[in-house]
Formats: structure tokens, sequence, C-alpha cells
């Protein structure tokens, strides 16, 4: 067997988007993989039929990733692929039509403005959710080309200022995003006009379209200076544009909201005992007393929260159906598909093993994107409730590749809780051999690591690394309670964390105690920072995209006005010294830890002064430290970032690691 390489991934095929054909007989999903430069990923469009199994490449352009069904025969998809047109400032989005059964695509329509979602009303007419910025002038989608490249034109001084006036004024991903709105319109082909739904300073959350087109269902708030923690549910008639506020703004965390045939299902929350991490639960909208009824409260997520490096898009997490609900839920170390009747009976329709990321549904068909076992990402559907694969794109990538099994360790902390956790031991594992090993810390904190390849882990198995990991308290997967450690964090999650290592410690005597890492990002950043300030066990360190400062972290992250009050238990102004307490930075004097610290430039979540700051601290205390910084890339950057940033982010990381666990001091 040959061993998983440092740029394996770039092989890899991520599917994402899948969405049933009108007659549930084929579906459709984007399939995307590194570009031949490797500096960013091209994606296209294929389909499978159900019942023959044959899956066939629908387009071969670079960006198709957004698409809609006209008909069982016919997909609308945004691209491009138009090189004749100079759209530099992206504020065009064009749609081509190309048919299942052969044959160029056919340009359809020119979108006025940037399109993030779009779904047929009828024949001419679309709905589209499509970016404003409040900063252009308002006639702004009806100027020419001409008036538009002028404007720019007139603007290109304003490139070299910056100016803020709300919060969050960027956000990662997006870049900067002060006055900008996802807004609703009607467009209607033919004429060319978008009709504005939704106002100027809306910002909205989730949206749906009826199945027969006649009514619109969205959630959101408008807001000029702080955007709100709460949403507003609202239906408007197509025909009429008659728009009736449902549940007005003030109590509700709307998180998504959707048709179940003629029904009005949302997820949401109050957040009135577990925080703004609390789980949703999902309601239905009862029109008789205009108010939010429980269907079920399962406590747990109604999305994946599993992770893994082997991802790239997204795509449907929840289905309503006339009977139900069917969404994507994570319990425990997995994720699955469950379905729950308007009585708030729940049934699993799949396997509580893996990973499901994105599903469709229509009747009984159901299909889905997972990582099983061992493998990548691949199509599946349910058959008489069997799951039978449909795919098989990434069934060569791994062939011939040492994967490791990750082996389950459960332990039983001292507070009497289960944590769950797995061992990868090195490739050609030997007993009499002597091992170092990297403790891999997750995100979030809630989110969960369970069996799903992991790219970054496989290759250190692979470089001869023992590669541990734990869902700690704080995590995903078992409820709110479990996942509640507000004003607590460095407390019990650091606890599990170590009784955790001191357990796969005892369990493989092969592992040098003297040369063990750890790394995480994230809450996992955050969390190597809390370690090396706490302890002097690990060898060497590697923090990525990490907090460091709860103070800091507030005035800078996209979520910082509200996820550090409500997760340290403090502020500047309340609360201060337990905010201080809880940060990592507090302790770096007592840090004697080599450290490596990976940030991006762009990553306005866990912006890069956090870095900085320990970076800083530890240079003074006189502990080795290091810093790479990667410029153009965001929070995601273990994820989706450009495959050669990538790849030099995982070279530092195991160099660094190389240095401290493998050569003799």
């Amino acid at each position: 067997m040959e061993p998983i390489r440092l740029d394996e991934f770039i092989n890899f095929r991520f599917l994402s988007n899948l969405q049933l054909s009108p007659n549930a007989a084929k579906a459709a999903f984007v399939v995307s993989k590194s570009n031949e430069d490797k500096d960013g990923y091209v994606g296209g469009i294929w389909t499978v039929d159900l019942q023959t199994k044959e899956c066939r490449q629908l387009t071969a352009g670079k960006d198709e990733r957004s698409y809609l069904w006209m008909d069982d025969d016919t997909i609308l998809f945004a691209s491009k692929r138009d090189s004749k047109k100079k759209e530099a400032d992206n504020s065009y989005t064009d749609f081509f039509e190309i048919s299942l059964h052969g044959g160029e695509a056919v340009k359809k329509m020119t979108v006025p403005a940037p399109v993030h979602a779009i779904k047929q009303i009828s024949k001419d007419t679309y709905l589209v959710e499509a970016e404003y910025d409040n900063n252009l002038p308002e006639d702004f989608f009806t100027m020419s080309r001409e008036e538009r490249e002028k404007l720019f034109a007139s603007r290109i001084k304003e490139k070299d200022y910056e100016v803020f006036d709300e919060l969050p004024f960027w956000r990662n991903g997006a870049g900067v995003t002060n006055k900008k709105r996802g807004r609703l319109y009607i467009y209607r082909a033919q004429s060319g006009k978008m009709e504005p739904l939704t106002g100027p300073m809306y910002q909205l959350e989730s949206f749906d379209l009826s199945s027969d087109g006649r009514k619109l269902v969205y959630c959101g708030s408008e807001f000029n200076e702080v955007e709100s923690l709460k949403q507003e549910l609202v239906e408007v008639d197509i025909a009429s544009r008659e728009s009736n506020v449902l549940i007005p703004l003030g109590s509700w965390n709307i998180h998504q909201a959707a048709y179940a045939g003629d029904k009005i299902v949302v997820t949401a929350t109050e957040n009135k005992n577990y925080g703004i991490n609390e789980n949703s639960n999902l309601y239905l909208y009862d029109r008789a007393s205009h108010s939010l009824q429980l269907v079920c409260a399962p406590d747990r997520s109604f999305h994946s929260s599993v992770g893994s490096d082997c991802r790239y898009g997204s795509g449907k997490n929840l289905v309503g159906q006339q009977d139900g609900v069917s969404y994507i839920t994570t319990d425990r170390n997995s994720s699955k598909i469950n379905h729950v009747d308007w009585e708030g009976s729940i049934v699993s329709l799949t396997a509580n093993e893996g990973s499901v990321d994105c599903m469709d549904r229509k009747g009984e068909i159901v299909v889905y994107v997972a990582m099983r076992g061992d493998r990548l990402q691949e199509i599946y559907c349910l058959e008489d409730g069997k799951e039978v694969q449909l795919t098989h794109l990434n069934e060569k990538a791994l062939e011939g590749r040492s994967v490791i099994t990750p082996k389950m360790m459960r332990i039983t902390n001292n507070d009497g809780v289960e944590i769950d956790g797995w061992v990868l031991e090195p490739v050609n594992f030997d007993s009499t051999k002597s091992y170092p090993a990297i403790l891999d810390i997750h995100g979030g904190p809630k989110t969960v690591y369970g069996t799903c390849f992991f790219h970054e882990m496989q290759y250190w198995a692979n470089q001869g690394y023992f590669v541990f990991f734990c869902n700690p308290r704080g995590g995903d997967g078992r409820g709110n309670q479990f996942a509640d450690i507000r004003g607590r964090y460095g407390q019990e999650d650091y606890e599990d964390i170590m009784q955790f290592t001191d357990y796969v410690l005892w369990s493989y005597p092969q592992i040098d105690k003297s040369r063990v890492g750890v790394t995480g990002g994230s809450y996992g950043g955050f969390m190597t920072n809390w370690i090396i300030g706490h302890t002097h066990r690990f060898a060497a360190a590697a923090s990525q995209r990490s907090i460091s400062n709860w103070i800091s972290m507030e005035g800078t992250s996209d979520i910082g006005p509200y996820f550090g009050l409500d997760q340290a238990g403090g502020d500047a102004w309340n609360n201060f010294e337990q905010a201080w307490w809880h940060s990592p930075l507090k302790y770096a004097d007592k840090c004697t830890t080599p450290t490596l610290f990976i940030h991006s430039d762009e990553d306005y979540r866990c912006w890069m002064v956090e870095a900085y700051q320990m970076f800083s601290a530890l240079k003074v205390h006189g502990v080795e430290s290091r810093i790479c910084l990667f410029h153009g890339e965001n929070h995601e950057l273990s994820r989706s970032g450009k495959p050669e940033h990538r790849i030099r982010r995982l070279k530092e990381i195991t160099e660094w690691f190389d240095h401290y666990l493998k050569a003799e001091h």
C-alpha cells in the first residue's frame, strides 16, 4: 500500500447541492475538485438516474454550482462561461439552459444582480435572492452596462477606503458587508425587471416558495446599526404582493422557514435556557392562533456538524412533506436523516454511522450525500428502507492508499460523563516500537468528531504518528446540557481532553510521552492556546485560527458582539474579570511549549490579531514560536482554502511537529 500524500486531497471529488428532478426519476448534484493550478476549485453539474444508476457529467464549465430543475429534462444554471463580457464587478449573473438529452447550453437570461439563490415561479418569472449594496445608487439595477462602468470608474479612489457604521461590518467568507444585504426580488426574464419584495436594509435569513408558486415564506430582520439575533416570519402572496407578518420580530431566533405541503414549518428557539448555541425545535405555524406550535423538541441540531476536511459546498438539510418533515441531524458522533410526522413521532431513515452532508426528498424517494466508513463522499438513496450507493466518483481516489480505520475509545470522566474519542494508529504499527503522537481538537465548540475520513489526520498517521481526538463537553450531538459550557471555557472541556489524553497514553505505552503534540482550529485553536498556558506536557503545539483574548475578539469578529458575552460570560463592561480569566492570553507568561500559529488575514470570525497577541506574548517570554499568515484566506482555510495554501498549511504544521517530536534535541 502507498502512503497518503500531503496533497492527496487535490484528487478528491466533493459532492454538494443535491436536488431531485420534479418526477424524482433523476437527481442532479455539483461535483467540485481542485483546478490544475491549485489556486481554486472547479465545479460542474452531474446527474444520476435512480433506476439505471447511470451517472454522467452534464456541464463542463468551471463555476457551475447554482442551478434549478426547469422540468424533468432541463436544468437552468448560473455560469460565467460567457467570456465576451467583462463583468469584473460581478454585478450580473448569467443563466443558461441545458437539456439532459444532449446539446450545448443556451443562454436563457441575465439577471442584473449578484444572485445567491433562485427559484422558478412560472415560465418567465423567478424568485431570486440577490446581494443589495446600499452604498450604491438606488437605481443601480436599472442602469445600463455603460452607466455601471462609468459609476465603477468614478469610484476607483473609494477602493482605498472602507467606511463602517454598523455591526457586523464584515462577515467571514464575504468580506466587508457594511450596508450590504441579501434581498428578495421577483425577476421577469422577458423584461429584465427586478421587483424588490424586501426592504433595502432587510437581512434575509431563509426563504422558501410553495410548490404551486403562489406563496413565499421568509424570515429575517431589518437593521440599521446592530443586527438582531431575532427574526420575524413573513408570508407573501405572489400574485397580489400582499405581505403578512406571521410572527413579529422580538422573541424568536428563526433559523429556517419552509413549506410542508400547504403548512409552514420553522426551526427556531427563544434562546432562553442555553444562550445562542441552544438547539432549535421544530414548529408548525398555526394560522388560526397566529402562533408557533411545537412539533418536536429532539434536543439535537437540524444539520450535520460532523467534522471532515473533505467537503466543499453545501445543500439542503430539511425538506417539508405532506406528512411531516425530513431533516438531517447530528446524534452523538454521526449525522443522519430523520423524519418527524405532525404528531411529533421521529423515525430514523438512515443508519446512525458516518455523516450525511445534504439531502433531498420527494414522496418516498430519498437521496443524500454521505460519507461512510473510511470512504469519501458519494450519492446514496433508500430502496425499501435500505441504503443503496448510486455513485462511485471517489472509488479510485484512495485506491492502494494506506487508510487507517479509527479505533474508538470511550472513557467515563471524573464527573461520570462518557466522553467519546478515537485513535489512529500509525501506518504499519509495530507494538515493539516507540512513536510520537498528535492530539487534534475540533472547532465549534459545538461540532463533533466521528469516524469520517479526515485527510490531515490520515496523513499524519501515514507519517508515523499516533493521532487521537475526542468530543469533550461543549460539543454537539448530545443535547443542550452537554453542549453548555457558557462561562466555563477551559474548565470541564479542558479536563475532558486531558483525561482522554491520559487514557490514550495509558492504553498505548508505545506512545513516547515526551513526544506528544497538540493542535486544533477555531475553538480547537482556543483550546490549544489554553492548554499551553495550563500544562507543559506537550512538546509542541500548532494553534490554528484561534481565539486568545475574549475582549479583543468581541470587537473584531463577525459574531463578536454577541458570542463573546454569551460564551465567555463577560465583556469589556460586564464581568470583565471573567472574560479575561477565560482568555488564554492571560496565561501566556506560563507557557513553555514551542508553538506555531496558523492564521489568515481575511479570517473575520477569529481575526488575525488573536494569533498576533498570543505570538507576541510567547516571544516576549522567550518561547519558541512562529506565525504562518495566509493572505486572501479566511476561517475556512483548512477546508475550502486554495489547494496550494492548504498544502502549505499542512506542510507547515507537519514540519513543526517533525522538528519537535521526531528530531533529536
